[in-house]
């Protein structure tokens, strides 16, 4: 019976169109709205209603797109020359591929150098093909391969150049419709950084051992920029032999001083799957966005079924339970996920719902 009374109450609630017109002109000339009519759309019963949608970016359909892009516009004009991965769900026109990330594929070509900058929104680069291509981060060069995911966190200096011979991709990751949402969005143009010695992927290589700090800790926020897919996958590998009945063979990078993760707004994952299996992941508040490195997976997200091969993308709203499975029979698929799990965590939001 209170269940039925709760629910009677929340059907009628009243709308605007039932107050008197010079009632609802009345409060909108003090910059006033009455809170019941639209109650039910920011505190919906139950769970959210995303406008995050179901959606998959075939890197088949957008290289060629993409590359065309490096003929129609040069960097001069683009200083970053990207196709945004959008979210229909959202507003293409709003880029955004869930409420807290941002995705785009950048393309540089041989011999190109895309100026220095810095901006508030935390960034990272999954690299989706090519080699010769390097970042540099606050004057630590980051080489770039395939698979290899490196930072930009707030408010530090990176610029890309390339010196090798074919075109360079990766798929940008952005917390930048929060930032931009929080009206603390901006960059700042910079000169061409002076590389540095010393690579922090180089100085924490193995796991468990971080350099001695014997007089004082740097005091570096990430002491780690480049995660090379290499190292990655070497993780995945081992853990999978060493823990045959574990059911998902995934880590996180994190930053290796802290064990925090690598970012504060956006988290990420490698994800391995064996061959043919299929793993069942719980729904979980935050969206998540899986980028296949390599292998052959379908992604079923709820009355969707995506097939993605090598640098396919696709998004999962939040409180969506997603099911991958491995079609290769006799090898592994490698995922990365990016999802906004820190996010959800620091603002005690955070849910798995089984």
């Amino acid at each position: 019976m209170i269940f039925a009374t709760k629910a009677l109450a929340m059907q009628e609630l009243g709308r605007l169109e039932d107050l008197p017109a010079e009632y609802v002109d009345a409060l909108r000339a003090q910059n006033l709205v009455p809170l019941w009519p639209s109650l039910r759309a920011v505190l919906p019963p139950g769970q959210p209603r995303p406008n995050t949608r179901p959606i998959c970016w075939p890197y088949a359909a957008l290289r060629p797109l993409l590359m065309r892009a490096g003929e129609l516009t040069p960097m001069e004009k683009a200083e970053r020359r990207v196709l945004v991965l959008a979210n229909p769900g959202h507003g293409l026109d709003n880029m955004k591929a869930s409420a807290a990330m941002y995705l785009g594929m950048q393309l540089l070509l041989p011999g190109e150098w895309a100026p220095s900058h810095r901006h508030t929104p935390n960034a990272v680069r999954m690299v989706v093909e090519g080699e010769g291509a390097w970042t540099t981060v606050d004057g630590e060069k980051c080489p770039m391969s395939r698979g290899d995911l490196i930072l930009t966190p707030t408010g530090l200096w990176h610029e890309h150049g390339h010196d090798g011979t074919e075109p360079v991709v990766w798929l940008d990751v952005l917390d930048l419709p929060l930032v931009y949402y929080m009206e603390t969005s901006y960059a700042i143009e910079g000169q061409r950084q002076t590389q540095r010695p010393g690579r922090g992927d180089q100085a924490y290589a193995r796991g468990g051992l971080v350099p001695t700090p014997v007089f004082g800790r740097s005091g570096n926020a990430y002491p780690m920029l480049r995660y090379p897919w290499a190292e990655a996958r070497a993780a995945l590998a081992a853990l999978a032999a060493d823990q045959p009945a574990l059911e998902a063979v995934q880590i996180t990078y994190v930053n290796p001083e802290t064990g925090a993760d690598a970012e504060n707004i956006l988290g990420f994952h490698a994800l391995m799957l064996r061959p043919g299996q299929t793993l069942r992941l719980p729904a979980r508040s935050p969206a998540q966005v899986f980028h296949l490195i390599e292998g052959a997976v379908a992604v079923e997200i709820e009355a969707h079924t995506f097939t993605l091969q090598a640098a396919d993308t696709c998004c999962a709203p939040g409180y969506t339970a997603v099911t991958l499975h491995n079609t290769l029979a006799d090898a592994p698929s490698c995922v990365f996920i990016a999802d906004e799990s820190p996010l959800h965590r620091k603002l005690g939001v955070y849910e798995v719902r089984n």
